[in-house]
């Protein structure tokens, strides 16, 4: 029986930072306790524990735009963040564990406000019909979280500027997003901002779980374990090293001939090159491999390696433009 509510409001927008302090509280829930946990990401594409970051987003795009690419560990698909977005998560032992409970806590919210709010079969939350909340789930040793996200004021350009597939030709294993009719909550109440949502949020867990709850701040936690999970949230081996081997091809006819590029990506790295053209050179297409194998599957990594490659400039350049069009 649940006896104990806690709430954290997260101050960061980082996500590898606020995933880590995510997956803290779960670590630190105990029995007859449940842990509301509030927080923002910027500019951030969030994919689930089995998906290929390259089938979900333009990596690269995102990347140069300042935006961070970042793999959570529950599953379902990929998500666009930005400060129009709040996120909440649910944190409890699994013997208390209850999602329809849960997601009474933001339905309450919403219709605080005006808004009309429906469940659909995946546990999405709709306003007639249009997703303005997904959800997803995770359990490890006994712990249970339910998190999910509040479509307040997305870019909602932005989500389609970068949850979107490369044009080239990938063939890659991991599980695809399902993409839904979206609906950002101003659309029925213009006045609701995040930090009202917030509060209201609050409110009704208490509601819902009948207590008053104590607050918990980042900072009462284990700093230490924390950055440790950052960092690995980071890094490279993390977000896009997972074994989905992956392939991916492109081709163009260019002044100096017909080119096609293909490559066998493994945990985020090239490992195998193919090049195929008709160019007079009868050493570019060695040349192009060689220069390829063993980068990391990034446009700076693979342009990196073609502009320190032995091609002619004209060639180089050509390939460079090739890649960059593929929006990997």
């Amino acid at each position: 029986m649940i006896s104990r509510l806690t709430v954290c409001n997260g101050s960061s927008h980082d996500p590898w930072y606020n995933l880590a302090v995510e997956e803290t509280l779960l670590k630190r829930v105990s029995s007859g306790e449940i842990i509301l946990y509030l927080w923002q990401n910027a500019h951030t594409v969030v994919i689930g524990r089995n998906q290929n970051a390259w089938k979900e987003c333009r990596v690269s795009l995102l990347e140069e735009e300042g935006g961070k690419v970042s793999r959570r560990l529950s599953g379902g698909g990929a998500v666009y963040h930005d400060l129009g977005n709040l996120n909440f998560t649910f944190l409890v032992r699994q013997e208390e564990y209850d999602v329809s409970r849960q997601l009474s806590v933001i339905e309450l919210a919403c219709r605080k406000a005006g808004i009309p709010v429906e469940r659909s079969g995946r546990n999405d939350l709709l306003a007639e019909g249009r997703k303005f909340s997904g959800n997803a789930f995770y359990q490890h040793e006994g712990a249970c979280y339910h998190h999910g996200t509040l479509m307040v004021n997305v870019d909602t350009g932005r989500v389609g500027r970068y949850l979107s597939p490369s044009k080239a030709k990938l063939q890659a294993k991991g599980v695809n997003s399902v993409r839904a009719r979206v609906v950002n909550l101003t659309e029925y109440a213009p006045a609701i901002t995040c930090d009202e949502l917030r509060r209201d949020l609050i409110a009704a867990f208490e509601t819902v779980y009948q207590g008053k709850a104590a607050l918990l701040t980042e900072w009462d936690l284990d700093a230490a374990a924390v950055e440790a999970l950052r960092s690995r949230n980071e890094s490279w081996e993390w977000r896009f090293g997972k074994n989905l081997p992956m392939s991916f091809s492109c081709a163009d006819k260019l002044e100096w001939g017909e080119v096609q590029l293909s490559l066998q990506v493994e945990q985020g790295v090239v490992q195998g090159v193919q090049v195929f053209s008709d160019a007079m050179d009868w050493s570019l297409a060695s040349a192009i491999e060689q220069a390829l194998l063993g980068a990391r599957f990034t446009q700076e990594a693979l342009r990196e390696r073609l502009f320190a490659a032995p091609l002619e400039p004209n060639v180089r350049q050509d390939l460079v433009a090739l890649l960059e069009e593929q929006e990997i």
